[in-house]
C-alpha cells in the first residue's frame, strides 16, 4: 500500500480519465466514478459530523460506517468485486431500531434543522440518497451488487433517525414542517 500512495501527482488523469482498481482506465465522468465520488462525499460529510461533539456510541457507530463506505468504494473501484456482506445491512437496521425506541412516533414531516449534529446528520442523509440514486443509475448499465443498494438506502434511514436521536440527545425538538403556512399569514 505504501508504495502505491507514495505518489500523489500522477498526471495520468490529466487527459480526462483515470484508473480503476482492475488497471483499466475510464472517463472521469464515466457513471461509474460518479458513483465512487458520491459514496467519497458522503463519507467526508460524516467525516465533518464525526467533528462535532457526539455521544461515545455515535462516534464508534459513524467511524464503522466510514469503514464501510471506503469498502463500498473499492467495490466500484473494482468491477465484479464485492466487499459489502448482508450482515452490514442487518447492522444498520438493528441501529436505526436501537435509536429509535427512544424517540416519539412522527406524526409529521420534519425539516432538516435542530442542533448542529442533527442538521450535519441530516446533510449526511441527502448526500447519501444522492449516492445511493447514482449506485442505481450504474447498476442499470454495470453490475453493482445488490448489497452495496440495500446498505445505502439503509444507511439514509439510518442517517435521518440518527439526526433525530442527535436532536434529542442535544435537548432539541425536530422542526416540523408547517405545511402552507405561509396562509396561515395571510
Amino acid at each position: 500500500m505504501g508504495h502505491r500512495l507514495s505518489r500523489i501527482v500522477t498526471r495520468t488523469g490529466d487527459d480526462g480519465t483515470t484508473g480503476l482498481g482492475d488497471g483499466s482506465r475510464v472517463g472521469k465522468d464515466a457513471a461509474r466514478i460518479a458513483a465512487m465520488g458520491d459514496v467519497d462525499e458522503l463519507n467526508s460529510v460524516i467525516g465533518v459530523l464525526l467533528a462535532e461533539a457526539l455521544p461515545p456510541d455515535v462516534k464508534v457507530w459513524l467511524n464503522e460506517v466510514q469503514h464501510v463506505l471506503f469498502d463500498l468504494g473499492s467495490e466500484l473501484a473494482v468491477p465484479g468485486y464485492q466487499a459489502l456482506q448482508p450482515a452490514q445491512v442487518q447492522a444498520l437496521e438493528e441501529k436505526v431500531a436501537e435509536m429509535n425506541t427512544a424517540l416519539p412516533m412522527l406524526k409529521e414531516f420534519i425539516l432538516p434543522g435542530g442542533s448542529r449534529p442533527a442538521a450535519l446528520a441530516h446533510q449526511a442523509r441527502s448526500v447519501c440518497r444522492r449516492a445511493e440514486r447514482t449506485v442505481v443509475a450504474l447498476g442499470r448499465d454495470e453490475d453493482v451488487s445488490k448489497t452495496a443498494r440495500q446498505y445505502l438506502n439503509r444507511l439514509s434511514d439510518a442517517l435521518f433517525v440518527l439526526a433525530r436521536h442527535l436532536n434529542r440527545v442535544e435537548g432539541q425538538p425536530d422542526v416540523l414542517w408547517q405545511p402552507r403556512r405561509h396562509e396561515a399569514d395571510q
